[in-house]
């Protein structure tokens, strides 16, 4: 009865629940009776409390501010339309000090239930401050209060509650064509099944990858989300699209949308992120639902205002969510100029980010990292790669600016926007000394198995026929020339990298003699130890890495920098051996999304045993021969060094025995450790599994995972 009178004024706080949290009575009641504001109980509270209200009379409401923006509120808006909102505050997040967080953002406001043309209703703009004081304190200071013509709302796509927009951008809603007029936004595939048809590129066989367009491969680069990048970047996903797409096309749940626009070059943003960030990508790729795709004519233009400080302050007013959707980013109005210089330093910035991109293992161009460098220090490399990350930083970051200040321009917006674009918004990596110098050995490991070499840029070994990249060792030769050491094949500072070509560093005479010039693992099994029992050791192999690159007369110098890089204690090699032992596998796990391609075999916390494979090297003896020669061999060592440390005890002084005891107690648990593990190791050496490269790692790894480390 009282819900059902009329009211002159109407005031609550009603409950917020979204449609997925109701009833099934409560669902079906408001998709009949509340079909505009079904979306949530407090949306449907906005219309029944304008209902209560007498007319003239008014509605004063907090609530959720998504009514003001989402898609699925925008009948909704244009109701209230018909009436009179007469003020808000708009507060955002953390408008109050019990709820935390960003997730309750909330608009405070008063309708009046009446209908005058041009109405101007009072707005403040609170949502910058991040505290319930700080928000009071604007609100009261008056600094950020906007009058709005309500009827104005509806020139903007969508009808948002954009009420600070300024009357230049108005007129570009007005005047100008959106982007989805001049390309309608896209979005791809969704697989039905992402393990089965998704994998990283560095998973399965390279020579299997398509990256020319040849529809006669199974497994194709792919346009998926990740970080907030600009310009270029993120390519590190393919897909099973063997026969166009044949099997995902019979998956029950499988939706294959917009195909004709596949292994075409285009713009492309991640769907849900924090920072709206649009990215070119080249063609031969296929496109995945995680993003959304745009193929303008003007493609560089496109991208370069995309990439500018107006569309994310456009996106703010159209939809002021981390989800990026098509139908948002489609409303942003493009004011087009033929401006040569806009297109050249877009094309700049594409340009600077992808030899960024390509710096890293990780990208399927890489070529070798960047501290190989005609220097005898690997200190100076880096000073030189810091130089020019610096340079690269420095440059994209002007060429953004010099965008912005055009854009602005074009836009009118002088009195709301600046050019300058701050550090931590330009999307270049700048030189990390911890991180590459982490990547500098993860580098050098895939050296000592052949996945790089020293000797010839890029991948040179991602599965395959083995023999034929390494049976015959294919190094193309040049001539040594005034830049390389007569006689040695090295550069007068001992590095082996020339600009121009590939350096034949050494003349082999047979290939077991080449195999350890380049580092290569002949058994693909390096074993981590805490003390050198194997002649492979992976120190020692790393020791002799950084002599062939840098020189003998700089090794003690560079070993001492790099384990200052790493941090701890002990000799260079003593800190170089505790990160290969205690740190190496969680960074390539990082590195590779925890999809590790070197396997760490571990018997567990005391060390007892740990050895790394190349996962594209696997053969199916690979265990029995980790066992036979390494797990029994590190099983008599230990054997050996107990008989050894017990007979100095039995003959040593009382203090100088406690410290051998310590020793012995390490000794009799590391050997109890690898008996232990000896017997996992052993069930497995006998079956003789093999591996498909084609399941990717979790499959793979999953196999093995009593033996391995665990992936964190």
């Amino acid at each position: 009865e009282a819900l059902a009178q009329k009211y002159d004024v109407v005031v609550t706080n009603p409950p917020y629940m979204g449609s997925s949290g109701m009833s099934a009575n409560l669902s079906d009641y408001v998709k009949k009776y509340y079909p505009d504001s079904k979306s949530d109980l407090f949306a449907v509270f906005i219309e029944h409390c304008g209902q209560m209200a007498k007319k003239n009379g008014y509605q004063a409401m907090i609530t959720q501010h998504a009514w003001m923006f989402l898609s699925s509120f925008e009948k909704l808006r244009s109701k209230l339309l018909a009436v009179d909102i007469v003020n808000m505050a708009h507060l955002g997040a953390r408008a109050f000090e019990e709820i935390g967080g960003e997730v309750v953002q909330t608009t405070s406001f008063v309708i009046r239930k009446s209908h005058i043309v041009d109405y101007k209703g009072e707005y403040c703009r609170l949502i910058e401050p991040t505290s319930q004081q700080g928000k009071e304190n604007l609100f009261l200071s008056k600094e950020e209060c906007h009058t709005a013509k309500q009827k104005s709302f509806a020139n903007i796509p969508g009808t948002p509650i954009a009420y600070w927009v300024s009357p230049q951008l108005l007129q570009a809603f007005i005047s100008s064509p959106t982007l989805s007029t001049l390309s309608s936004p896209k979005v791809g595939l969704q697989s039905g099944n992402s393990e089965k048809y998704f994998r990283l590129w560095q998973e399965v066989d390279f020579h299997l990858i398509s990256f020319d367009g040849n529809k006669n491969f199974k497994w194709f680069p792919c346009v998926k989300g990740g970080e907030a990048r600009k310009w270029y970047g993120n390519n590190t996903s393919i897909i099973n699209w063997e026969h166009d797409g044949a099997e995902i096309r019979n998956e029950t749940s499988s939706v294959i949308r917009n195909p004709g626009f596949y292994f075409k070059a285009g713009l492309t943003w991640t769907k849900i992120t924090s920072v709206f960030a649009v990215r070119f990508f080249p063609e031969n790729m296929v496109l995945s639902d995680s993003s959304v795709y745009v193929f303008p004519d003007r493609m560089t233009y496109i991208l370069a205002f995309l990439n500018s400080k107006l569309a994310p302050m456009i996106v703010g007013l159209l939809n002021p969510t981390l989800n990026f959707v098509a139908t948002t980013i489609g409303a942003i109005p493009i004011i087009q100029c033929d401006s040569s210089e806009v297109g050249s330093l877009a094309e700049d910035n594409i340009t600077i980010t992808q030899k960024d991109w390509d710096f890293f293992e990780t990208s399927w161009d890489f070529q070798r990292h960047p501290l190989l460098r005609k220097v005898p220090t690997i200190a100076e490399a880096f000073d030189q790669w810091q130089m020019e990350c610096n340079d690269r930083f420095n440059q994209l970051k002007a060429n953004e600016e010099e965008l912005n200040r055009i854009f602005i321009d074009i836009y009118g917006l002088q009195d709301e926007l600046t050019p300058e674009v701050e550090d931590k918004d330009v999307t270049v990596r700048k030189a990390d000394l911890d991180r590459d110098i982490r990547s500098f050995i993860s580098y050098a490991i895939g050296c000592m198995f052949g996945r790089y070499s020293l000797y010839k840029p890029g991948l040179i070994y991602a599965g395959g026929d083995w023999d034929s990249v390494y049976g015959d060792f294919p190094i193309e030769k040049i001539s040594l020339n005034e830049n390389v050491a007569h006689g040695t094949g090295f550069h007068t500072y001992g590095a082996p990298i020339v600009d121009k070509a590939v350096v034949y560093l050494k003349e082999p005479t047979e290939m077991q003699d080449a195999e350890e010039f380049w580092g290569v693992d002949a058994d693909n099994i390096i074993p981590i130890s805490d003390d050198e029992y194997f002649e492979d050791d992976i120190v020692g192999r790393f020791v002799e890495f950084v002599r062939i690159v840098y020189g003998t007369e700089t090794l003690d110098e560079n070993l001492q920098f790099i384990a200052d890089a790493l941090g701890g204690k002990g000799t260079p090699k003593e800190v170089i051996r505790n990160y290969f032992l205690t740190k190496f596998y969680a960074d390539h796990c990082k590195m590779y999304q925890k999809r590790p391609i070197y396997w760490l075999f571990d018997s567990g916390k005391k060390n007892g045993f740990k050895c790394l494979i190349y996962m594209h090297r696997y053969q199916p003896d690979t265990i029995a021969r980790i066992r036979t020669d390494y797990v029994h061999e590190q099983q008599a060592r230990y054997r050996t060094a107990i008989a050894d440390l017990e007979q100095r005890i039995a003959n040593a002084a009382t203090g100088e025995r406690v410290k051998l005891n310590k020793q012995l107690k390490k000794l009799n648990d590391q050997a109890a450790e690898i008996l232990a593990y000896e017997e996992k190791i052993h069930h497995l050496a006998d079956q003789m599994i093999p591996i498909d490269l084609d399941d990717g790692v979790k499959k793979n790894y999953e196999i093995f995972k009593d033996v391995l480390a665990k992936i964190k």
